[in-house]
């Protein structure tokens, strides 16, 4: 058998041999996050080319032979794995996305095209009555009151044990873990007992931690979110939602990703082609950009801290009098532990992200303006090192806060920027002084 211009097309026993468990098989071993990064999708190739093509299409055409119609189905012979009906259930380079994110998160992913539309669709499909959440992402609060309109859902205080206390089976305990904005942790085993002792789901949304840095599912976690945008797009260029499942619950009698993905179609939250085909490129290079992120990251806030202890040198000076507070995982007193849950579980660095409370909401306020390699933009995750002033897009945060996303750059070039901001910080005060 040969297409239209005459090249050969495997048979379909060839074809169908490869699919997901295809690497699994002939690699017995395990690989590691970086070969699957970039590997995870190969058995879904029927193209020669290297890079994934780019797929634009909304529709795809039925089979030419009436006999082989079937309602809802639309398999291609010659690529059974990479086989659609309609953009709005499923498309090439979203398919794709979604195997390599089901390898790297350790359970299968369904994508959505933003974050807080995997959280919405998570909330629509489990449907608790209750949702224990506290601090985090304001988005996400503002997702739970715009559907407790509609279902009555009540929010508690994840960090009160009376709250927890008064959950019942069927409610979402929702952990974000590091913290938006301050990059701080928190216990996903104790929060996993909770969940058990009230028969209450645990989400987790590791958007700040993503692979390698984390493993929800060691926890025991039942789904873990990513706002897709931040790491795994990584280059401050595409929307993007996920939600992972724990492998126990897609059993026969749960099927929950089969669930999720047929009422996405009704949502119709699903990522854009164009979406699909960046976060592809993107995961190639996940682990080589978070493990630099985060290694700077940390190496940033440890030089913040001791810059601001001595105050024997100008230097330190000028960062103890712009500088009232740092928060990170990596300055929890359960980072300095041998043996501590915090060390179990972020076992390969503390995240990108970290905070700074300045002396007032005015130094806030102007710093990043003062900074070169720092953009003052909104979001994270990209390999530009970005800084906020958080009050911009967040009401309910200390307005002196500065959030800060540590990008790809070298780290003492950032250290020398924050430097010279805080510098100019330091005159502009002294010119308003004098004029004075």
């Amino acid at each position: 058998m040969a297409s239209d211009l005459g090249t050969p097309v495997p048979p379909l026993a060839a074809v169908s041999q490869k699919g997901p468990g295809h690497l699994a098989a002939a690699f017995p071993k395990g690989l590691s996050l970086a070969s699957r990064s970039v590997h995870a999708d190969d058995y879904i190739n029927n193209h020669q080319a290297v890079a994934p093509p780019m797929h634009v299409s909304t529709t795809f055409r039925y089979s030419e032979n009436p006999d082989d119609l079937v309602p809802d189905s639309n398999i291609n012979p010659a690529a059974p794995h990479d086989s659609h009906v309609y953009s709005r259930h499923t498309a090439p380079n979203t398919t794709r996305l979604e195997a390599v994110l089901t390898s790297i998160l350790g359970g299968p992913a369904v994508t959505y095209s933003s974050g807080l539309a995997a959280f919405h669709a998570l909330l629509v499909f489990l449907n608790p009555k209750r949702i224990a959440i506290s601090g985090g992402y304001h988005g996400c609060h503002g997702v739970i009151q715009m559907v407790a309109k509609l279902s009555g859902l009540q929010q508690l205080d994840l960090l009160s044990d009376d709250d927890l206390d008064t959950l019942q089976s069927g409610d979402i305990i929702h952990v974000e873990t590091p913290l938006n904005p301050t990059g701080e942790a928190r216990n996903l085993e104790y929060y996993r007992k909770k969940a058990d002792t009230v028969g209450a789901y645990l989400i987790v949304d590791a958007t700040f931690a993503p692979p390698p840095l984390m493993e929800p599912f060691a926890y025991g976690v039942d789904v873990v979110m990513h706002s897709g945008t931040k790491y795994f797009g990584g280059h401050s260029d595409l929307l993007s939602g996920v939600l992972a499942v724990n492998p126990s619950r897609v059993a026969d009698n749960e099927k929950w990703v089969e669930r999720l993905k047929d009422e996405r179609v009704f949502l119709g939250s699903v990522m854009g082609n164009m979406e699909g085909w960046l976060g592809v490129r993107s995961l190639r290079t996940l682990e080589l950009r978070v493990k630099r992120q985060s290694e700077s990251a940390t190496a940033l806030v440890s030089w913040l801290i001791s810059a601001s202890s001595p105050r024997d040198n100008e230097d330190s000076k000028l960062v103890a009098e712009s500088v009232s507070k740092v928060q990170h995982a990596s300055i929890q007193p359960e980072a300095a532990e041998e043996g501590s849950w915090l060390r179990k579980q972020m076992p390969n660095g503390y995240g990108p992200v970290f905070s700074l409370i300045l002396a007032s909401e005015d130094d806030a306020r102007r710093l990043p303006s003062k900074l070169h390699l720092f953009h003052h933009a909104t979001s994270l995750g990209g390999v530009e090192s970005l800084i906020e002033w958080r009050a911009m897009s967040d009401p309910f945060v200390d307005r002196r806060l500065l959030r800060v996303s540590v990008g790809v750059e070298n780290v003492e070039d950032l250290k020398e920027d924050i430097l010279q901001g805080f510098r100019a910080l330091r005159a502009e005060k002294e010119e308003k002084a004098v004029a004075k």
